[in-house]
């Protein structure tokens, strides 16, 4: 295939793409708690039917915050050449974060201005569907006997863990290495980068424990607040310091994530304040914090989590009355593709010839739905690329630019279409 008549099939596509964005930033798929999965799973898998896909709506029974109110529904979509060729498949998120105040524009009307189209998930990651979907169409009007698979997920829950959308494909079979050869993930990593992988993830509820007594008598009782106070305490004077030490070889973005992070996500503590505002006038007798550590490809997670454990532990010797709990929530290993892996060196030659410059190879500093493939499905041949500027995501005024999005589905095109002929 000619890559210029790729490049200006998908160029003449523009209004299409434009509109198959906004299509899809006017479902507010809010998560949580999931809203509107149903009619936006449909929205893509409609057009890939009418486009010769085989479309299967999988809800994920059972999976955390799926219910018949708000059910965890996702899309498959599967186009199979005539001839044998291997498998690629993308995958994008359907959910969105809320969007929270701030905005000067409508967050779901997806107001184009300026060569931008604003709204709640468009660079993450609305933006990116439609690209991907408009590349893989472009493909087959251009080749209609193309070898290979093309395959498409439109997935829930990526914003809070994946578990109902990506990590129940893998567990079903949809997404692994038996299965599918190549994986592009179409987050916003923004249009010249390749995105190998990402940092590793340790969430956690650290309790601390008191006695509960009158507020006017505190001596009585024993405060969890001012315990946790203490632990709050130690991370400042001694694990914050010690984090900003570990520094990675992985290219993580942007540059301050190249260390070890350590976020307190939320602090509670006490009684519930009721209607009125005002809380029962007594010694807390709980207090618990929830921490999101993210760590590198050189730390082993068993030392991650020795080093707050520790801290614990140091407490409860040193300070009178302290007793706590350590209650794992969330853990995902660093990934981290190899850049000659054929999808990111195919998706870095794609980036050369519509951009004509050569690509980074980037770390995102969050995880995002590749840590199931890796994990779950052992499907390694793995990487991120879409369009919209990863620091925009889940900000007000959140855009993704109409020429980014018109590169990227080129890029998505030319790269697709070697990996499906073999061409690694």
């Amino acid at each position: 295939m000619n890559p210029d008549l790729l490049r200006e099939r998908i160029a003449s596509k523009r209004d299409e793409l434009i509109e198959l964005t906004r299509d899809l930033v006017r479902i507010p798929t809010v998560n949580p708690p999931g809203e509107a999965y149903i009619p936006c799973a449909e929205l893509l898998g409609q057009r890939l039917r009418s486009r010769g896909f085989d479309v299967k709506y999988l809800r994920a029974i059972g999976t955390p915050g799926d219910s018949d109110r708000y059910p965890r529904m996702n899309v498959v979509a599967k186009h199979k050449g005539k001839q044998p060729g291997k498998t690629v498949h993308f995958n994008g998120h359907i959910d969105v974060v809320e969007a929270g105040s701030g905005w000067s524009f409508d967050p779901f009307a997806a107001t184009v201005k300026n060569g931008r189209i604003y709204g709640r998930g468009t660079a993450d990651m609305k933006g990116g569907i439609a690209a991907a979907v408009i590349a893989t169409e472009s493909l087959l009007e251009l080749e209609p006997d193309l070898p290979g698979t093309l395959e498409f997920s439109g997935t829930v829950d990526e914003e809070s863990g994946g578990y109902g959308g990506v990590a129940w494909l893998c567990e079903q079979g949809y997404l692994s290495r038996d299965t599918v050869d190549h994986v592009i993930i179409p987050e916003p990593l923004n249009k010249d980068r390749v995105c190998l992988g990402q940092r590793g993830v340790w969430w956690a509820e650290i309790e601390t424990k008191g006695r509960i007594a009158h507020g006017s008598m505190p001596f009585l009782g024993d405060s969890a607040i001012r315990h946790m106070g203490a632990m709050l305490e130690a991370f400042e004077s001694s694990l914050y310091p010690h984090l900003a030490t570990k520094k990675t070889a992985m290219p993580v973005v942007p540059e301050g994530a190249r260390q070890s992070t350590l976020n307190i996500n939320s602090l509670h503590g006490g009684q519930y304040e009721g209607h009125d505002g005002l809380p029962a006038p007594v010694v807390a007798d709980s207090c618990r914090m929830i921490i999101d550590r993210r760590f590198l490809i050189e730390e082993p997670l068993d030392v991650v989590k020795a080093e707050v454990r520790n801290l614990l532990d140091e407490l409860t010797e040193s300070r009178r009355g302290f007793r706590y709990s350590l209650r794992d929530l969330f853990e995902v290993h660093p990934t981290l593709t190899d850049r000659s892996a054929p999808v990111a060196r195919k998706v870095a030659e794609a980036i050369r010839t519509v951009l004509g410059r050569d690509p980074d190879f980037v770390v995102s500093p969050g995880t995002y739905d590749q840590k199931h493939i890796d994990r779950i499905g052992r499907l390694h041949n793995c990487i991120a690329y879409g369009p919209g500027i990863l620091d925009l995501a889940h900000t007000p005024d959140e855009y993704v630019g109409i020429d980014d999005l018109v590169a990227s589905a080129q890029v998505m095109a030319l790269a697709t279409w070697q990996l499906v002929h073999g061409h690694e």
